[in-house]
């Protein structure tokens, strides 16, 4: 199933822990729907980019979420939150990109400068920018 033009709902659901374990990561509607709306705004960010996404981690069940230590309040677990990144761009430029274009989004993660966490919400959007490194926590802004 096409969730876009250019995101399928089996690479918003792919999990190498899921297959591993036995998770079940099947998603309900209402996440599909979520789903459907943050690829809607990932092809924003293809194209302000100019290059295909790459996706390591989208949906994930309340059980696949808990098996890899995931935040209890993940958007992830809404179908509201997608960990990216762009071949031949570094995670921080990616980032940096998407922070001072017009895509809307809820939260912007430079995640150990290996991906980008990009998350929506049902609320107002914001527009929050944050970097996190290992032994430092979270920081605010781009790092």
């Amino acid at each position: 199933m096409q969730l876009s033009a250019h995101f399928s709902l089996a690479e918003m659901i792919t999990s190498e822990t899921a297959a591993r374990r036995g998770i079940d990561n099947t998603p309900e509607a209402q996440v599909i729907s979520n789903l459907q709306r943050l690829c809607t705004v990932l092809e924003e960010v293809r194209s302000l980019v100019g290059r295909p996404i790459r996706v390591s981690s989208g949906y994930r069940s309340p059980a696949l979420n808990k098996a890899i230590g995931g935040s209890p309040r993940s958007a992830h677990t809404l179908g509201l939150a997608v960990d990216i990144n762009v071949t031949g761009l570094a995670p921080s430029e990616l980032a940096r990109r998407i922070m001072d274009s017009e895509v809307m989004f809820d939260q912007l993660i430079l995640e150990y400068d290996q991906w980008v966490h990009f998350g929506l919400s049902t609320q107002v959007p914001r527009r929050q920018v944050l970097t996190i490194r290992r032994g430092s926590g979270y920081l605010p802004g781009l790092v």
